[in-house]
């Protein structure tokens, strides 16, 4: 299975280095291309950097760490997704980190699935931040993945891949629960940086009883 990683900001880069890490065969896709390259060379492990549509093209699995606002050009670019399985990281917040785009009747989710129709688009991973990506970062009590999708062999590939880079995959449900797992996401940023807690922190689902 090949995994493309679009972008190369902090949450891209991360998962780049985390996925490779974990020997899965990785290739980052940006619209600049050479900082794709680059970052390739950097991680190294057998990992190919270039365009979006280069890396969309190569994989079965397309992470998309962009923000929400370029979703449209970023699938324009990643050309045909038939079939592949996209993974949507985001959190579609305002440009002050204190508020989101859109919800309650909607999420970024399901706004990527409409770009990409032909496409399995899976909610994940947007309540970790880039800092407890890599594996010595977690230490202690489990991290957990809140996971979301309509296709459910989608979520168990997404599910599989949580569980091998060392995080607690949770089954969320349906695609439309990312209008719950979005402000979820908002608020654990709200924790992270307006409240005090730092990029060390993530929500758990706990079963008390």
């Amino acid at each position: 299975m090949t995994i493309a990683v679009i972008g190369t900001g902090n949450m891209g880069s991360g998962f780049a280095k985390l996925l490779a890490g974990a020997s899965e065969k990785v290739v980052i896709g940006a619209r600049d291309a050479a900082k794709a390259s680059q970052l390739a060379q950097e991680i190294g492990g057998g990992t190919e950097g270039g365009g979006i549509a280069a890396a969309g093209r190569l994989a079965d699995v397309i992470l998309v760490a962009v923000w929400y606002q370029h979703f449209a050009e970023t699938i324009r670019a990643a050309g045909d997704l038939s079939g592949k399985v996209i993974i949507d990281i985001s959190n579609p917040v305002t440009e002050d980190f204190k508020g989101l785009r859109l919800g309650h009747t909607t999420s970024a989710a399901e706004a990527l699935q409409k770009l990409a129709p032909q496409a399995k688009v899976v909610k994940a991973f947007n309540t970790i931040f880039a800092q407890l990506l890599p594996t010595e970062a977690r230490t202690g009590v489990p991290v957990q993945v809140f996971v979301a999708a309509d296709d459910e062999p989608a979520k168990a590939v997404v599910s599989s891949l949580a569980t091998r880079t060392g995080f607690q995959a949770v089954d969320s449900g349906p695609l439309s629960n990312a209008r719950f797992l979005e402000p979820v996401g908002a608020l654990n940023i709200h924790f992270g940086f307006f409240l005090g807690q730092g990029t060390g922190v993530a929500p758990a689902w706990v079963k008390a009883a």
